[in-house]
Parts: structure tokens; sequence; C-alpha cells
């Protein structure tokens, strides 16, 4: 996809944002656990081997990515650090796993088993151990199919080096915490047919790590907060300052003062009551801006101005509170003058989460870093 550096839309990443977050976090934990920064699409949309340069100068000591190709990505960045694959890799690419000293999550003995046919010469795959506790994505059923894993691990410890076990908690962002303690007793129920922890015993996200003080492990994922976004939306408050690190703005390209009676965008479903001064922004549900952001608003001038007519997919339409200039700055996600649009305010708006909003905005728009370098 070509990136629009000839528009006036841009993403700005703050590397001190993120640095902050991930100190931040690091010195609420015990002296023996560590922090793996979760990078996984695109660094949540700030970019991937920004971010894990930002988070390895704050503290941490691995990654976290969700596809092969992310955690080669990093390799070839020059990152040496632990990168842990959280899906399902084929087998097929167990030599290539061991080449890059890649560490992957197994739900399986059968992966296991086939991983073994593509291994050559004394080449070592690195395990977690994936428990499905109650997320029912991946991960071993029961106690008893792990306890027949791990049999078969030591059976081969010259190809597969046991490095960690783990789970994924479903509810750590909300107020009820029944089905937590229920995937955590679940997940003690596996341990206890474990009889020597590996390296990494993992359980915390970003939620699992800001709300709930019982995790059993000795490292945590961190995620969604590492970007300053709060991983419960408005559920649950924060227990402590985290920066947001993505701004997004754009600018007026046309501006013109519509009759009324004259309608707005696809379908005609705005029309104005008055004579309405009407500005148009290049960014659309192409870039990753929502289409069903009609009603909404952006911020010009720290005043917030709606969003008038569908979501095109490349430009929108604002009602200006008065005729301004061409080039005059509009933010989509910040601040202006008194007020600011968050990723939460954007993400209800479409009636979606933070998370998705953040991480499906378009490579088209360019990515700015600001404080790349730590002071």
């Amino acid at each position: 996809m070509s990136i629009g550096t000839h528009r006036p839309t841009v993403i700005t990443v703050d590397g001190d944002a993120i640095r902050h977050n991930v100190a931040a976090e690091i010195a609420q934990l015990n002296p023996d656990s560590e922090l793996f920064a979760v990078i996984k699409a695109d660094g949540y949309g700030h970019g991937m081997t920004h971010v894990a340069k930002y988070a390895a100068e704050a503290g941490a000591t691995g990654f976290c990515v969700a596809i092969l190709d992310e955690a080669l990505t990093l390799r070839a960045a020059g990152f040496q650090q632990p990168i842990l694959v959280l899906g399902i890799v084929e087998p097929c690419y167990a030599q290539l796993i061991a080449d890059q000293k890649i560490s992957v999550a197994v739900g399986s003995q059968a992966w296991l088993a086939e991983a073994i046919s593509y291994l050559k010469g004394n080449t070592v795959v690195r395990v977690h151990l994936a428990l499905d506790t109650g997320m029912g994505r991946i991960g071993f059923q029961t106690p008893e199919e792990l306890h027949a894993a791990l049999d078969f691990l030591t059976g081969h410890d010259q190809q597969f080096d046991f490095e960690g076990i783990f789970t994924h908690f479903a509810t750590a962002d909300e107020k009820e915490q029944t089905y937590f303690e229920t995937q955590l007793q679940r997940f003690r129920d596996f341990m206890a047919v474990v009889p020597r922890k590996p390296r990494y015993v993992h359980v915390a996200n970003s939620a699992t790590s800001l709300w709930h003080q019982v995790c059993d492990g000795n490292m945590i994922r961190f995620g969604v907060a590492m970007y300053g976004m709060n991983p419960s939306g408005r559920l649950l408050t924060v227990p402590r300052v985290i920066h947001p690190a993505m701004t997004l703005k754009s600018a007026l390209v046309f501006v013109k003062k519509l009759p009324r009676g004259r309608s707005v965008s696809y379908g005609a479903t705005y029309t104005a009551a008055a004579d309405e001064w009407i500005g148009t922004v290049p960014i659309g549900y192409a870039d990753g801006y929502p289409r069903c952001l009609q009603g909404f608003h952006v911020l010009i001038n720290g005043q917030f101005c709606e969003i008038v007519g569908r979501v095109c997919m490349d430009q929108f339409m604002v009602r200006l509170p008065e005729k301004m200039p061409v080039g005059t700055e509009v933010v989509l996600v910040g601040e202006s003058g008194s007020q600011h649009i968050t990723m939460v305010d954007v993400a209800e708006a479409a009636g979606t989460i933070n998370y998705e909003i953040a991480c499906g905005f378009s490579a088209r728009i360019p990515r700015r870093y600001v404080n790349d370098q730590k002071s």
C-alpha cells in the first residue's frame, strides 16, 4: 500500500510515552519477574520495530508476537531478545524456528510429534506449552493431556527446550471475578502435574497485571497498556498513570458554504437545516477511520465539530462553527485546546474497543515518531 506522505493526515507516536508505561509497570513487578512487550499487529498500529526499541530501552527483556512472520521481522531488524509467537505456527517451520531462536506456543502433543520430522541435526525448538483454562482458543484441555506432553518432552529433550508454560484470562478486564477465579484454579490444577517449572511461567496480560495481584507467574505479557490504552475501556480505572502514545491528526483541505437544504456524502443522509460551513478532511475508512462515525466529532481549534454525512473511503466532512481556512489542523485522536478525544471515545462511537481502532489504522497513514531517542 502506498503511504500518504503528500496529504496532511499523520499518526504521531511518542517514544517517551511507551518508555514511561513500560518502566512504570516494571516498577510494580517482583524483582524476579520479567516483562515481555506485546508488539503484534505492527505494535498495535504504532510500528513494531520502533515500539520494540522503546520497550527494550525501558527494561522489557523480550517480545511477544502473534505470527511467525512478525518474529522474523524483529530478528531481521537486529533484535536478539527472546521472542515468543503466541499463535500456533505450522510444524513444518520447526527448523526455521530453531535456527532463528524463536519460541513458539504449543497446544498439543501432536504438534510436537510432527515437528520432530522437520528438524535436522542438533537443533532445538523452544516451546511454551499453552493451557486452555477457559479462553477456548488454543492449548491443552486437561492436566492429563499436559502430563502426557511433558513426558514426551522429557523423552525428546534433544529436540525441544521446555522454556515456558502459560494461559490467557478471558475476563481479567471486568469487574466480576468469578470466571477469572475459575480460570486461575484451572491453571493451578494444570501446574500440579508439572514436576519442574520452566524458565517462564506467564498468565498475566495487561489487564491481569493491572488489576489482579495473584498471577502465579514470573513474566507478564504487557500489551495494550504499554500504548497508554485502558484494557477495560471505561469499566475499570487504571491504578496508575499511563500515557497515550498515539495521536491522529489531519487538516481541512476544502471549505465551502453549504446552502440550506443541500445534502452531504453517500446516501444523502445529512441535509443542512440552514446555511452551514462544511470542511473536508482527507482520511476515510480505507485508512481505518470507521465508516459508521457519522454523528461523532473531531476537534478543530479546541472545538468539537460534528462529522456530517457518511465517512467515505478517503474523506469525510465536518460542520464548522464558522469559516475556517484550508490547512486548519483537525484532531481525530489527541488534544486541541482544553479538549481531547481518546481512542476509547472513537471506539465507543464505532461500537467496538480501543484495540480494534488502534490496530485498524492502515499503513497508508504515515507514522511520525517523536522522542525517538532515549533522553
